[in-house]
């Protein structure tokens, strides 16, 4: 007679529908930080502009 037995482990069972996470509102320094990477992107991209608009016009010939 064995000294020790296994137990059979059965499958997990599959989850019903997962329930919808409930959405936080955000904080108030998340939206602060939002608004100063838009601006940050916003002024990188002017410059961006400027800069590529001065090196096509002062190109040589």
């Amino acid at each position: 007679m064995p000294a020790f037995t296994f137990e059979k482990i059965s499958p997990p069972v599959p989850p019903g529908p997962i329930a919808p996470v409930e959405q936080k509102p955000r904080g108030v320094i998340v939206q602060m930080l939002d608004r100063f990477v838009e601006a940050r992107a916003r002024r990188a991209a002017a410059q961006d502009k400027v800069e590529t608009a001065g090196r096509n016009s002062a190109a040589p010939e």
